[in-house]
């Protein structure tokens, strides 16, 4: 008998850093991923700004934001990680599609909210987590449990009173509108399931971030039209005059994409090397909350009752999330399959 009761505490102790191992990293990719969403959700501030202050047009901002990201991390790895530059031949093709992924979702995006307007559009976005969940269970073996379909339904009411889309006039679009939402919510949940097999290929997230960005301008490109390309560079032909105009637009585009958009994704590539993909993408239906009381600091917005009763909502579903991946261990502190 006391054999057998110091074995079972040998094989209980010798496990206990395991399992405090891994309630760290998860713990660490919830942090991460938070953060990632909290500077992501300034993106609209700063889109909204360039497309009404200069017309930008939403295709020509999505490829040169995504071009000053690649280029902004090229120049920062080459000094500083020279080694995270190499993706290796076998990893080429995968990060082709990965970009081309991210190519389009910005451009369903871009469609989805001018058929839709912004209340749908962000609702239909953001029913990405059940796509996610499902794909994440069917091909990269992460659990589906009762927890995690909570929390995705009240993500998806939160973002619906967050974003206003609870007023039946909200919805009177055409199902071609609906059609390209839900395209845009599938391609977003294919970019975090892309995100989970780079981590698991080994790659480092920098360096996923800095191709994928790359192939995601490069495809961006092809969509361009000569004449509109250096939209923000207009205001030259001005004279002087002109040339304050374009130091300003020129400036805030650099900013988006180097503050939210680089920090952001970067951030949320980081976290899908310690959380399961549905995971990752649940936390990021906080970021129309967390946009709308930044709006309400930065612009003086109002922020409505549904609004923040639609933040509740979220901040419970990922609150769930986080019990559920707590309790996803058995008693020897060894994970269950994610």
């Amino acid at each position: 008998m006391d054999k057998r009761l110091q074995d079972l505490k040998s094989i209980c102790s010798s496990n206990l850093p395991e399992s405090s191992e891994a309630f760290g990293k998860v713990r660490r990719g919830y942090v991460i991923a938070l953060v990632g969403t909290a500077i992501w959700s300034s993106t609209a501030i700063f889109i909204g700004y360039l497309t009404t202050r200069f017309r930008m047009p939403p295709l020509v901002l999505a490829f040169w934001r995504d071009l000053i990201v690649a280029g902004a991390l090229l120049g920062v790895i080459g000094l500083v990680a020279r080694p995270l530059l190499r993706l290796g031949r076998r990893n080429v093709s995968f990060f082709v599609l990965y970009g081309f992924v991210l190519a389009m979702f910005n451009a369903l995006w871009t469609v989805s909210v001018v058929l839709n307007g912004a209340a749908v559009s962000t609702v239909l976005i953001y029913i990405s987590p059940v796509f996610t969940a499902l794909a994440g269970h069917r091909w990269l073996g992460e659990r589906l449990d009762a927890p995690r379909i909570g929390a995705i339904v009240l993500s998806i009411v939160g973002c619906t009173f967050v974003s206003g889309a609870y007023a039946p006039a909200a919805w009177r679009v055409n199902p071609a509108g609906i059609l390209v939402g839900l395209a845009t919510g599938v391609v977003f949940a294919a970019y975090s399931l892309f995100g989970k097999a780079s981590s698991r290929r080994g790659v480092n997230p920098w360096t996923a971030t800095l191709y994928t960005f790359a192939f995601g301008a490069a495809f961006l490109l092809l969509a361009q039209r000569p004449d509109t390309l250096l939209w923000l560079s207009r205001p030259l032909a001005a004279g002087p005059e002109g040339w304050r105009e374009a130091a300003l637009g020129w400036g805030t585009l650099v900013v988006l994409a180097v503050g939210p958009t680089l920090c952001g994704y970067g951030l949320y590539t980081v976290s899908l090397t310690y959380l399961p993909a549905a995971t990752a993408n649940l936390i990021t239906t906080l970021e129309p909350a967390l946009t709308a009381v930044l709006a309400y600091v930065f612009l003086g917005e109002r922020l409505t009752i549904p609004q923040l009763l639609g933040g509740g909502l979220i901040l419970i579903g990922v609150a769930i999330m986080r019990l559920g991946e707590r309790t996803g261990y058995v008693m020897d502190g060894t994970p269950q399959s994610p």
